[in-house]
C-alpha cells in the first residue's frame, strides 16, 4: 500500500474541493488519459487509478473515512476484508507506522526508469491542419561520457559505503506498544547505492550524468490541436542501473489564424461580398488553406448565407477523411460613395420603393443552423 498515490494527487484537486469539482476533475482526466488520446504504456493503470480515485471521493462516507484514515480507512469500501488490500503483514506496519518494522524491504538496487519530459511547441494554424517536421533543442540529463554513468574519476572506483557497509539499508531498533522492532530504511550516506564516490569525476562531479542540449524532429501529423501530445520514445531523462530511459512528450498549442478559424474538424471562414454580387449573383474567390477556390454567390444571397465547401477542413487525426469548410457570406454596405454611385442607389431606391420588415424572422443563430443543416 505504500506505493499508492493520494487520490486528491490523481484527480488534481485540493482536500476541500467540493463534490462538483471532483466530478469535473474526473472527466477531465478521463478525457486526458482516454486510450485514444494517450498512448503512453501505462494507459490503462492511470485510467484504473483514476476511477479507484474518483469511486472514493465521489462517496461521501467513503471520501470522510479516507481523510480520516487514508488508503486504510477504505480498504472495505469494494467489499474486501479486514486488511484487504495489503500485499502482506508488513504493509499493515508500514501504513501505520511509517515503515517496514521487522521486516526486510531492502534498498531498490534494480535498474530504475528515467523520468519523463515534456516540450511545450507552439505551431502555426496551417501547421496544425495540414501536418509538418519541426525541430526543437531540448536540455536534459545524459550519462556522462568521461566515466560512463559511474560518477567516479577515470583510473579510480567507488568504495564501499562505510555506513551501511555497502548493504545500501540500515537498521534502527524501535520499540512499540507491540515490542521491539527493527526499521529497515535506505542509507542517506550512499542513497541505497551501497558505494559512494571518494574521487568524483571531473566532468560530472560525480553526479554520473552532465546537462546536454540534443537537436530533435518532431513529425506533427494532419489535424492536431490545442493539447494533443506526441511522445517520443526514450528521449527523456536517462536511467539508473541499466534502466530504460524515459519518454519526451511534446505537448502542441496553435496559434490563430488571421482568417479562419477552427470548429472541431470544420474550418469557418467570413467571405466578404459586395451588394450588387448579392444581388445579382457571382462567382468570387475563396481563400482555403489548400489554395483560392471559386465559389459561386447565387441571386438575392443574403447577409449570413452559409455554404459548405466538402473535404477542404482540418484531416481526421485517427481516421481517412477531412471536415468542411463553412463559410459565411458577409455583405459589405459601402460607407463612402462617389457621386455617380450616389445617384445610382438614389435611383435604385426609387424603384425598389420601401420594404417591410419582418420583426419576427429567425435570429442569427436559428439562420445558421438552417444554413448549415445543424
Amino acid at each position: 500500500m505504500s506505493n499508492k498515490r493520494d487520490y486528491y494527487e490523481i484527480l488534481s484537486v485540493d482536500r476541500n474541493a467540493s463534490a462538483e469539482d471532483v466530478k469535473r476533475a474526473y472527466r477531465r482526466m478521463v478525457k486526458q488519459y482516454h486510450p485514444d488520446i494517450y498512448k503512453g504504456d501505462d494507459a490503462d493503470h492511470r485510467i484504473k487509478e483514476i476511477n479507484e480515485a474518483y469511486e472514493i471521493l465521489s462517496n461521501p462516507e467513503k471520501r470522510g473515512a479516507y481523510d480520516r484514515f487514508g488508503h486504510a480507512g477504505v480498504q472495505g469500501a469494494a467489499g474486501g476484508a479486514p486488511g484487504a488490500g495489503f500485499s502482506d503483514f508488513a504493509d499493515i506496519f508500514e501504513e501505520f507506522f511509517g515503515g517496514g518494522f521487522g521486516f526486510r524491504r531492502g534498498a531498490q538496487r534494480g535498474p530504475v526508469r528515467g523520468s519523463d519530459l515534456r516540450y511545450n511547441l507552439a505551431v502555426e494554424f496551417e501547421e496544425a491542419v495540414l501536418g509538418a517536421e519541426k525541430e526543437i533543442k531540448v536540455t536534459r540529463h545524459e550519462t556522462c561520457p568521461r566515466c560512463e554513468g559511474v560518477g567516479a574519476e577515470p583510473g579510480t572506483t567507488p568504495m564501499r559505503c562505510p555506513t551501511c557497509n555497502g548493504s545500501g539499508e540500515v537498521r534502527q531498533r524501535q520499540q512499540t506498544i507491540l515490542g521491539s522492532f527493527v526499521n529497515v530504511t535506505t542509507c542517506p550516506r550512499c542513497r541505497g547505492e551501497g558505494e559512494v564516490v571518494t574521487t568524483p569525476c571531473q566532468q560530472c562531479h560525480g553526479e554520473r550524468v552532465v546537462e546536454n542540449t540534443r537537436r530533435l524532429r518532431v513529425k506533427i501529423p494532419p489535424g492536431v490541436d490545442d493539447g494533443t501530445r506526441i511522445r517520443l520514445p526514450n528521449e527523456g531523462e536517462p536511467g539508473m542501473r541499466g534502466g530504460e530511459p524515459g519518454n519526451l512528450y511534446v505537448f502542441i498549442s496553435v496559434k490563430p489564424h488571421k482568417i479562419f478559424l477552427r470548429s472541431e474538424d470544420d474550418i469557418l471562414l467570413e467571405l466578404p461580398i459586395n451588394v450588387a454580387q448579392a444581388v445579382l449573383g457571382a462567382e468570387v474567390e475563396a481563400p482555403t488553406l489548400d489554395g483560392p477556390r471559386m465559389v459561386k454567390i447565387a441571386p438575392g444571397t443574403q447577409p449570413g448565407k452559409g455554404l459548405r465547401l466538402r473535404g477542404l477542413g482540418v484531416p481526421h487525426l485517427r481516421k481517412s477523411g477531412r471536415g468542411d469548410m463553412l463559410i459565411t457570406v458577409n455583405v459589405r454596405i459601402p460607407t463612402q460613395l462617389s457621386e455617380e454611385q450616389n445617384v445610382l442607389f438614389e435611383q435604385l431606391s426609387e424603384l425598389l420603393g420601401p420594404e417591410s420588415i419582418d420583426k419576427e424572422g429567425p435570429g442569427f443563430f436559428d439562420r445558421m443552423k438552417e444554413a448549415f443543416g445543424l
